[in-house]
């Protein structure tokens, strides 16, 4: 399957270390290299910044979704290729999902979080199954792949973690599956 639009879940913060935005900004520029279309929350701060600002930077395209209640809260990016501004957060994840040919995950907090585990039920229910992938910056995630081989070592999951997601170190990992 060809990615022509990546769906990128991420902090609307920095976090503390500056591997985190070094890493999405490295993303933004692989993706516009690869003329991939960059789908994502429509924030203008932390990582959400780095990666639409990186894309923009090397004229890349990049349409953000973001919620009316978000705007002034993520400050909403007024520079990108197309802004879509829906009603509530259902409808943009939603949208993101509908826009997407895969996903990727970056370092970010509960709303990340949220992203991440509806699309991967989703994918584990059949409703999609579009590939998700995890950009592990300084080892962000180990902690949860730790709880997700728990939760299959207890016979709680229907496909094996490894199935479902593609770990990756450093966003060049990612040219492998493009």
């Amino acid at each position: 399957m060809k990615i022509n639009a990546l769906a990128v879940f991420c902090g609307s913060k920095s976090g503390i270390n500056p591997l985190f935005v070094e890493q999405a900004r490295q993303l933004g520029f692989l993706l516009a290299s690869k003329k991939i279309t960059l789908i994502y929350g429509g924030g203008n701060k932390g990582i959400m910044g780095a990666v639409s600002n990186a894309v923009l930077e090397k004229e890349g395209k990049v349409i953000g979704i973001i919620p009316e209640m978000l705007k002034d809260l993520e400050h909403h990016h007024g520079g990108i290729t197309e802004l879509i501004v829906v009603d509530n957060m259902h409808t943009r994840k939603k949208m993101l999902y509908e826009k997407c040919d895969a996903a990727i995950v970056l370092p970010g907090g509960y709303g990340t979080m949220d992203e991440f585990f509806e699309m991967l039920t989703w994918n584990q229910l059949s409703i999609h199954d579009k590939k998700i992938f995890i950009l592990n910056t300084a080892g962000y995630y180990d902690h949860l792949f730790a709880f997700a081989q728990t939760m299959q070592n207890e016979d709680f999951l229907y496909d094996k973690v490894e199935n479902k997601l593609i770990v990756l170190n450093n966003p060049a990992d990612l040219l492998e599956y493009l």
